[in-house]
C-alpha cells in the first residue's frame, strides 16, 4: 500500500485572520475554499510551494479545545497535539515566525532524535507547530 500524508486540518475560531496569518507566516497559497450551508462549516485549503497542505475549518458555535502552552503539556492530553514542518535553517525560520506573531513555546534546541534540532511555536489561536531542522548525514 502506498500512502502519503495529504494535509493537516486545524479547527479555528477566526478563519479570515488565521488564513491571513498562515499565508503570511509560511508563504501558503489558497487551493480552494468551501462552505457547507446545512452544517455551517466553512473551510480553506492552503498549500506550501513544497506541496504540504493545511486545511483551516471554522464552524459557528465552536469552543476552544486544547491550548497547551508547550509540547510537554500537550502530551498530557490524548488526541491531536501539533503538526510539524521541516526547514534547512531552524533559527531564522523560528525568529521570522515569532516576528510574524507566533507565540514562542520552546526555543530552538536539540531534539530527542539524533542529528535533529527543533523549536516550537504557536499560531495566534494557540495551536502548536513544531519546526524541525535535520542535519545532512552525507
Amino acid at each position: 500500500m502506498t500512502t502519503r500524508l495529504d494535509h493537516v486540518g486545524v479547527n479555528v475560531r477566526d478563519l479570515e485572520a488565521q488564513t491571513a496569518w498562515y499565508k503570511g507566516a509560511f508563504g501558503l497559497k489558497t487551493v480552494f475554499e468551501f462552505h457547507l450551508d446545512g452544517l455551517g462549516l466553512t473551510g480553506i485549503v492552503l498549500e506550501h510551494p513544497h506541496g504540504w497542505r493545511i486545511e483551516l475549518l471554522a464552524r459557528a458555535g465552536s469552543t476552544p479545545g486544547l491550548r497547551a502552552p508547550d509540547p510537554l503539556t500537550a502530551a498530557l492530553t490524548e488526541g491531536y497535539g501539533h503538526f510539524a514542518v521541516t526547514t534547512p535553517e531552524l533559527d531564522p525560520v523560528h525568529a521570522a515566525l515569532v516576528a510574524h506573531g507566533a507565540g514562542e513555546a520552546l526555543a530552538p534546541g536539540p531534539s530527542p532524535e539524533p542529528g535533529v534540532r527543533m523549536a516550537w511555536v504557536t499560531d495566534p489561536e494557540g495551536n502548536l507547530i513544531e519546526l524541525i531542522e535535520r542535519r545532512s548525514t552525507e
